[in-house]
């Protein structure tokens, strides 16, 4: 894949990585710590909430552990991305939406000591943010690609 071809992973990471503290922001100037905003009656609603903890506010009050571990796993994603070229899109894909979510995430820790959530289903018990959502669906993605790598890096 020419050099180029990458460029298009590192914008897909570089607007989650925007948009999400973008979000974020707005949601911080904009609603108190608790405040709700309808958007689709109380199905869907935009609640500001800091997590100081990880996913479900697991690890409440360990913060230098979340940052040193997102540190990690960002840096050996990024490691991983460089040592593999040539591989499939789903691949890129997946890493780049991994680590811009866990680098948005880590700038709300170490700016904050807390991570700004603002999507609150009712269905769905915790509020959380687009760094969230891109780390969840690359990690679906990452997966996709591990069960079938054989067969998509055939037809890359």
């Amino acid at each position: 894949m020419p050099r180029s071809l990458y460029m298009r992973y590192y914008l897909l990471g570089l607007g989650l990585l925007i948009t999400d503290q973008l979000t974020k922001i707005a949601v911080r100037n904009r609603l108190a710590i608790g405040e709700s905003i309808d958007v689709l009656g109380s199905f869907f609603q935009i609640t500001h909430v800091e997590n100081r903890g990880a996913a479900f506010s697991i690890l409440i009050g360990r913060t230098g552990l979340l940052i040193a571990v997102t540190l990690i796993v960002v840096a050996v994603a990024i490691g991983f991305l460089h040592t593999h070229k040539g591989k499939h899109w789903l691949m890129y894909t997946s890493g780049a939406m991994i680590i811009s979510g866990g680098i948005g995430n880590l700038i709300d820790r170490a700016l904050f000591g807390h991570v700004t959530d603002m999507f609150d289903f009712s269905i769905f018990p915790p509020v959380f943010n687009i760094a969230d959502i891109a780390v969840v669906v690359g990690c679906v993605l990452c997966l996709i690609y591990v069960v079938f790598e054989d067969r998509l890096n055939r037809t890359a």
